[in-house]
């Protein structure tokens, strides 16, 4: 599914970038410095992760971010790292955060780049305190030509004109997966050393899998054709597909799909009727887009059940998707589950 990376070959991320700037042509040096520069905000939100409880930045922070939720501590700690780390760099035209109403314009005080960045800062967050994985996921878009102050729209674009987009994986070991385009490589952290090393390359997503990752607590509100798919898996053997299937579900995206990478897998988050105002529960700009453009450089397929998320237009900094991604034999048929009962 993947090559690794042997420690005797070290190669750092700063290397792979420099060589992907310089022999391939797919990066320029402010790209460059824009990923090495999140990268070290990684570091620095997997430092207080991992002190947990002794950093004293566990529990709720006491407020709310824009869709409603209850930030935790470690939400605005990692948000405040993210912002003082690439505000500074002249690599940015304006950040845009998950935790944040409106897109943080980069001070006057600091040149400006061409780049737009998106991001998650802690996915996750809900795991937080009882030690569960959590992750930064990011997305960089390039500023459209002859704007000097990005507002909301500036943002609006696509899945598919992101240059680049990773996350972060913040659990037994920290892991940083990175795609520019040209299919997605896995650096770990190494923490006597400081720095992340290129540790797999060209990962690869089966195109088959028997596991799933859903939230079954959810089933009431299902739609006919998300209860029709999980109603065949979980028949097993005795069923219409004729084998069994294992249910996985951590309740943080990016671990959940950080198992599809490197074993297969659908993750599915769909569209429900507990609130039918709501089209989805993920963000399109801070999760979906990023996680579909890892996966499908991956060889797996991303859709929202009709249409490919790379191809949504945006019409809301914060908009929400249905979100089917994983092994792209088994998003396929569940798609075309619900494409005919829209038909």
């Amino acid at each position: 599914m993947s090559s690794s990376t042997s420690s005797s070959a070290r190669i750092s991320l700063s290397r792979f970038l420099i060589e992907q700037q310089r022999e391939k042509g797919h990066i320029n040096a402010d790209l460059r410095l824009l990923i090495e520069v999140v990268a070290r905000a990684c570091k620095r939100i997997s430092i207080a992760v991992g002190k947990g409880a002794l950093g004293g930045a566990l529990g709720s922070a006491g407020t709310e971010n824009v869709q409603g939720e209850t930030q935790k501590k470690l939400d605005v700690v990692s948000n405040e790292l993210l912002l003082e780390a690439n505000e500074w760099g002249g690599h940015l035209a304006a950040l845009a955060s998950e935790e944040m109403d409106d897109p943080h314009p980069i001070p006057h005080r600091y040149p400006k780049g061409e780049y737009l960045l998106v991001f998650d800062p802690l996915d996750g967050s809900s795991n937080i305190d009882v030690n569960i994985s959590v992750g930064t996921i990011f997305s960089v878009l390039r500023c459209p030509d002859g704007i000097k102050d990005p507002d909301e729209s500036a943002f609006l674009q696509p899945g598919t004109k992101q240059v680049a987009a990773g996350y972060a994986v913040y659990g037994s070991s920290t892991v940083l997966v990175l795609t520019l385009g040209d299919g997605v490589h896995q650096f770990t952290l190494d923490r006597e050393y400081g720095d992340f090393p290129l540790t797999q390359s060209n990962l690869r997503i089966p195109e088959d899998t028997s596991e799933f990752a859903i939230n079954m607590s959810n089933i009431r509100h299902w739609e006919p054709p998300m209860r029709r798919y999980i109603d065949e898996l979980l028949a097993g053997k005795t069923g219409p597909r004729g084998r069994d299937f294992n249910m996985r579900w951590v309740a943080s995206m990016v671990a959940d799909v950080h198992r599809i990478l490197t074993r297969g897998g659908i993750f599915i988050y769909p569209r429900d009727l507990k609130d039918p105002s709501k089209p989805g529960k993920l963000r399109l700009m801070y999760e979906a887009n990023p996680m579909a453009m890892i996966v499908e450089q991956a060889g797996g397929a991303a859709t929202t059940g009709l249409q490919r998320i790379l191809d949504v237009q945006p019409t809301q900094l914060h908009q929400r998707v249905p979100v089917f991604l994983g092994s792209r034999n088994e998003v396929e048929r569940v798609t075309a589950y619900h494409r005919e009962a829209t038909a």
